[in-house]
């Protein structure tokens, strides 16, 4: 694979400390279709199934009674608090990137033709899709998760699944659909520190000019420097994507384990329970691959909830 920026494989296959799992049957998402035709939307209240937990007898008794919400974010606490040192529970929310525009020429041309030959290309002069940014209707997008969050996550909210809990950490891949996605839905929404600009959870690597990343000095240009923080040992010129070879789906799992290493280790004694993750489709499906999560496809803009289970044996 494609040199990293300290010399060694970009998918570090020794590096593996952790091993990670889906824990399922908590939200709606987790049993919906695989495979395409289907694609996941965000879903009212992320799709969190109201059902009795373990936990629910530890919390204290009050007149009011405890919404679905809180009850979960509790049982989550709990599994923290009740695990050994080695296993860690963590809520991802994930989020796809919007439409971008090397996705409307995918759409334009079919799949077949933008995989043998348009997707080599920087545009077609008169667009231009190397490290795509949103399309109005991918801006569109972005800023209706944000209203979305905004919403459920408001004490005036009228859901009965309750106040929707925010992520306390974010992660977001380099390439620019998704910094613009990031900054669009999750606007106005406050925690403590910068989402953190992460390397190995990006799209898959190579030939396709749309994963190529820009300059680390035209992203501080585009979004304005101290906007986002960018992991340490993060290059100025992308080193990881080269133009003739693709990176396969196994190689790009290796990198996810990379990466959910790195957020396991953020705060892995419990702090950081929901943690905000805004990459792309084949990370997604990356992701799920390496947890063990059914093959959901996600629409851009979507946000879904995935638990995760680590454990470090390392």
């Amino acid at each position: 694979m494609t040199p990293s920026a300290d010399g060694a494989s970009a998918t570090r296959p020794n590096s593996k400390k952790y091993r990670f799992t889906a824990v399922t049957g908590y939200f709606k998402h987790d049993s919906e279709p695989i495979g395409p035709p289907f694609e996941s939307i965000t879903l009212p209240s992320l799709g969190l199934i109201n059902k009795p937990y373990p936990s629910d007898s530890s919390l204290p008794a009050r007149s009011a009674g405890y919404t679905p919400w809180e009850r979960f974010t509790h049982h989550l606490s709990t599994l923290n608090q009740d695990s050994p040192p080695s296993i860690t529970y963590k809520l991802l929310y994930y989020t796809r990137h919007g439409q971008g525009y090397h996705n409307v020429q995918e759409s334009k041309v079919g799949t077949i033709e933008w995989e043998r030959y348009w997707a080599r290309l920087d545009g077609d002069g008169n667009t231009t899709w190397a490290d795509a940014h949103l399309t109005s209707v991918g801006e569109d997008q972005a800023k209706a998760v944000n209203k979305f969050l905004l919403e459920e996550s408001s004490t005036d909210t009228d859901s009965e699944m309750g106040i929707l809990p925010l992520p306390t950490r974010h992660y977001v891949s380099p390439l620019t659909r998704c910094l613009q996605t990031w900054e669009l839905a999750y606007k106005g929404i406050r925690f403590e520190g910068k989402p953190l600009v992460k390397e190995m959870v990006r799209e898959r690597l190579g030939i396709h000019t749309c994963d190529r990343r820009s300059f680390k000095s035209e992203i501080e240009k585009y979004f304005g420097d101290g906007k986002f923080v960018f992991e340490e040992g993060f290059t100025e010129k992308d080193e990881l994507w080269v133009p003739d070879v693709r990176e396969s789906i196994g190689e790009h799992a290796a990198r996810i384990h990379r990466f959910l290493e790195d957020v396991f280790e953020d705060g892995g004694d419990g702090d950081d329970q929901i943690v905000g993750v805004t990459a792309h489709s084949g990370s997604g499906l990356a992701l799920y691959e390496l947890i063990g999560h059914p093959s959901v496809r996600l629409a851009p803009g979507t946000l879904v909830p995935v638990l995760v289970r680590g454990e470090r044996f390392g």
